[in-house]
């Protein structure tokens, strides 16, 4: 795409393309970009002013000489890029695979937004004519139909803004059009969430329809593991001497790849996990094979996650706890190790790549301390 030379001259003229059935008024003028060409409109030659969008030598001018004000301003005009949007999005999600190295999760969210949203609506549409207007109006009746959440409607949002974004360096579109789209007030608060006690913990394991379920959920709770990280992991990673589990990769959507953060970790464990560990490969057939999985399938692949996610939600009410996500458990392990632990240790724990992540486990640490402060501050000292 041509660079923008703001000392560039700027000039133009205007002229009648004689056609078979019309005639038709053209502007061409060069400005800090490069050389353009735009139809105006046809000929009039009829009386009196033109109706819409027709045009004589004197409209024709008027047209051009807005046209020239606005390259002088340094906005340059969008001509066809010869792409829709469809085009544009398709090729965004292909290099994005390959050049973001998605995980299969994010690749499976971005093809779901593209494929039930953004191609239905905007698909067939020239690439340049999708404009900031099209884009809020139609935000804003999915929003307010209920369609989207204000969330939902965020990620949208972001997923047209990378779209755009790699069309302005590879299809010559001049703008973004999604830049200028507000992002919407979400009342969605990460800092919330639910998690068990030590004590619901055990619950839950001794609720748990089998052994290796119940040392899964302890494991998870307590370890802080993904759900995929815990399907990955074998016993090599697991060091009793050293009291310490390493994460080296996670099997999600049948595909193993590096953790969440794309760094290996290790985990501390703590004497529950390694006492639910030793036990559990005590009584495990390929105890002396190094490189078996932890937590194996029934033909000694890798563990059907949405399986242990039903088996879970059983055991949860099983136990006459409230009800809980999975995943919460590793919400557990934060809650719960941020009252010993610093920041920067939980964070490196949990492997989170921002410590933003980590800080909103700081919400639910025990502030007993702290009222035990102040109460020393308020007590009367019978001091007039």
């Amino acid at each position: 795409m041509p660079s923008y030379d703001p000392t560039a001259a700027v000039s133009g003229h205007v002229f009648l393309r004689r056609g078979k059935r019309r005639d038709v008024w053209y502007a061409k003028w060069r400005d800090a970009v490069g050389q353009h060409q735009k139809r105006l409109g046809p000929d009039w030659t009829g009386r009196g002013v033109p109706p819409p969008r027709h045009f004589r030598e004197r409209e024709a001018r008027e047209a051009l000489a807005e046209i020239l004000v606005e390259a002088r301003r340094g906005n340059v005009v969008q001509h066809r890029t010869g792409f829709t949007f469809r085009d544009a999005a398709e090729q965004w999600f292909t290099r994005g695979k390959v050049e973001r190295d998605w995980s299969p999760n994010t690749r499976a969210t971005y093809r779901s937004v593209l494929d039930k949203h953004l191609l239905p609506e905007f698909g067939d549409l020239r690439l340049e004519s999708v404009t900031t207007q099209k884009i809020e109006t139609w935000r804003n009746r999915k929003v307010e139909s209920g369609e989207f959440s204000r969330r939902n409607a965020n990620l949208n949002l972001a997923v047209l803004y990378g779209i755009f974004k790699r069309a302005i360096k590879h299809h010559n579109l001049r703008t973004n059009p999604a830049e200028d789209v507000p992002k919407l007030r979400e009342s969605y608060d990460a800092n919330r969430f639910d998690f068990y006690s030590p004590a619901e913990v055990n619950q839950l394991v001794a609720a748990a329809a089998s052994t290796r379920d119940g040392v899964i959920f302890l494991v998870a709770a307590f370890t802080g593991l993904r759900r995929g990280e815990l399907v990955a992991l074998r016993w090599e990673d697991v060091d009793f001497k050293n009291q310490s589990i390493r994460v080296f990769e996670g099997y999600t959507r049948k595909t193993l790849k590096s953790p969440k953060s794309r760094k290996s970790r290790t985990v501390p464990m703590s004497e529950q996990v390694a006492h639910a560990l030793t036990g559990l490969r005590t009584n495990a057939d390929h105890q002396a094979d190094a490189r078996a999985l932890v937590f194996p399938g029934e033909l000694g692949d890798h563990l059907d996650a949405s399986a242990l996610r039903r088996r879970f939600l059983q055991a949860v009410h099983d136990a006459g706890l409230r009800r809980l996500r999975l995943h919460d458990l590793r919400h557990t392990f934060g809650s719960l190790s941020i009252n010993t632990a610093s920041i920067a240790q939980v964070q490196a724990w949990m492997g989170h790549a921002d410590v933003k992540t980590t800080m909103r486990y700081l919400h639910h640490k025990s502030r007993a301390s702290d009222a035990d402060l102040l109460s020393a501050a308020f007590q009367a000292t019978g001091e007039s």
